[in-house]
């Protein structure tokens, strides 16, 4: 008879009730505990921000289990309200408090499985600790935003902070008729995007209604007449009824630091691709773990729910199977609804391309979300990172109102898989006018980057138009009505329909960058230029690209 086992796990929202189902199915006789702070457990996290703007009606759907459920299932003791205070790993022991009576117990452990997740960030702000202040992490802290909201009705509320808590809660407030003030200290919000693809967000942002406020913090906040005075970092003041944070979180990690566990470079826990820490009866999953980038090969802190899951399901299976299953890196595939657009991202942006210093290419496709014969179609503003000898997929980012999750997801998969650009050219995509073209973006994405790493195509960038050198040309091959509708200062316009006829009208001697709306027709000049003894490259993304790259792009 397989020897039973006494299972432990600090935490139990995803990772934590993960590893405690995974784990019992694993074993019928383990005993399996998990201890939990706050009052519920198995809580959908990300739902959160949408059951305070009232898209989510029901509270009970933000709970995939019930301790009672759990329990009567799984065959599992769950008890909340608990805190875990301190692990003797020579005693392979853990020190409990109940929160509500303040017993403090101590408990054995053959196997201890850490899931404590992640903390807001609070930062040192003189009156952060206002009660008009809130962040958002647990179910409580849903509670105590949404009591507030319903009972208090805010005319106005400042968002610090603009990743993804940030984005849903602007988004959440707006819904509840709150003026909201987003405030971020960089020049853009979502960070994992390269800047000109969050401009699209921007404009969006700012046609909702918010007043966005960029490279703007908070040094101060004031209690006045019941509402609070925020002191920015330009100067100025602003008054509101409410604060959220959004900031950012980090992994929590004291109860592992105490313990002696080695902790990361980037102040996660360290663990191997077993998930176990640096003690072998100790395993760590979730926001609090560091993880190595799959595509970077870097340590990095990721917190999203599919790897913590994964992780979960790993530390489990290597209790009763050690080294069956590993973890394999992540990529960081995510993607975030900011009002009626989606914007997603996987594998490395190019901030961190040159951070990195790879050599490296980049093209973006502006197509249709579907058919554009059938109704309803909208922009997909897709830019891909690759390498520009062998055509190694480095990352993706999307942003459109439709099909967003259906491009990241296939371009997460070929990272994964290890595909190149020249695979995207042959990838085999379903398609009906509804849902897609047959000539889906992502193909149109592998066709331009293999044309470029194929020589059939020199491509600039909107880096190069704005730095134009004395040898160079910029040719605008859009219509009249286009060009009368905006143009790049100095280009000449000469359309695609009349090139082959109006050649004599270019100097050979400069190099001609030619530009387009999104870069297709551009394409089809390149070849006509090219063919006919021109120096030319294809401006990638066009006109749209351009702006924007100056900070004005075409709504969505």
């Amino acid at each position: 008879m397989a020897e039973k086992k006494r299972i432990l796990i600090v935490g139990g929202v995803a990772g934590g009730a993960s590893a405690a189902t995974r784990a019992r199915r694993m074993s019928e006789t383990a005993e399996i505990i998990i201890f939990e702070r706050g009052g519920e457990i198995s809580s959908a996290t990300c739902g959160f921000p949408y059951y305070i703007g009232g898209v989510i009606a029901d509270r009970d759907h933000l709970f995939m289990q019930t301790p009672e459920r759990i329990k009567k299932r799984y065959h599992l003791e769950v008890r909340t309200g608990t805190e875990v205070l301190k692990i003797a790993r020579e005693r392979k022991e853990i020190l409990t408090r109940n929160l509500e009576t303040g017993e403090e117990k101590t408990e054995h452990y053959d196997a201890l499985i850490l899931s404590p997740g992640a903390e807001p960030v609070r930062p040192e702000i003189p009156g952060i600790k206002s009660e008009l202040v809130f962040t958002l992490r647990s179910a409580a802290d849903t509670d105590r935003i949404k009591k507030f909201v319903d009972e208090n009705k805010p005319a106005a509320a400042a968002v610090i902070g603009g990743g993804y808590i940030g984005l849903e809660m602007t988004e959440a407030l707006v819904a509840r008729q709150v003026k909201v003030t987003l405030l971020e200290l960089s020049d853009q919000v979502m960070a994992s995007l390269d800047p000109e693809m969050a401009e699209f967000l921007h404009q969006h942002l700012l046609a909702k209604g918010v007043n966005l406020r960029l490279k703007t913090s908070v040094k101060k906040l004031e209690p006045k007449d019941g509402r609070l005075k925020l002191l920015l970092s330009n100067g100025e003041t602003m008054e509101c009824d409410m604060v959220v944070l959004g900031i950012g979180v980090r992994p929590e990690v004291k109860l592992a630091k105490e313990a002696g566990l080695q902790i990361g470079e980037t102040g996660g826990i360290a663990v191997n691709e077993e998930m176990r820490t640096s003690d072998p009866d100790i395993f760590a999953v979730g926001d609090a773990v560091e993880v190595a980038h799959l595509v970077g090969n870097f340590k990095a802190l990721i917190p999203l729910a599919g790897p913590a899951n994964r992780q979960a399901r790993i530390a489990a299976t290597n209790i009763f199977r050690p080294g069956s299953l590993t973890y394999k890196k992540t990529q960081g595939t995510a993607i975030c609804k900011v009002f009626d657009l989606a914007a997603g991202g996987t594998g490395l942006n190019e901030k961190t391309l040159k951070r990195l210093k790879w050599p490296y290419e980049k093209i973006y496709i502006h197509a249709a979300s579907h058919a554009t014969y059938y109704p309803g179609s909208s922009p997909v503003r897709l830019k891909l990172l690759f390498d520009p000898k062998t055509g190694k997929i480095f990352g993706a980012q999307v942003v459109g109102a439709e099909g967003v999750d259906k491009r990241i997801d296939v371009l997460a998969v070929a990272i994964r898989a290890g595909l190149t650009v020249f695979d995207l050219e042959d990838l085999e995509l379903c398609y009906a006018p509804p849902y897609g073209s047959a000539k889906d973006p992502v193909n149109y994405a592998g066709f331009a980057a293999a044309n470029i790493i194929r020589g059939d195509m020199g491509v600039c960038h909107g880096e190069e138009i704005l730095n134009l050198k004395p040898d160079q040309l910029i040719l605008d091959v859009r219509t009249r009505f286009e060009v009368k509708a905006g143009a790049i200062p100095g280009s000449v316009s000469i359309p695609i329909d009349d090139l082959r006829s109006r050649l004599g009208e270019l100097p050979k001697d400069k190099e001609i960058l030619v530009h387009c709306a999104s870069g297709l027709r551009s394409y089809l000049a390149c070849r006509i230029l090219s063919q006919n003894g021109f120096r030319c490259r294809n401006f990638s993304g066009g006109f749209t690209n351009y702006l924007a790259v100056t900070g004005n792009p075409p709504k969505i």
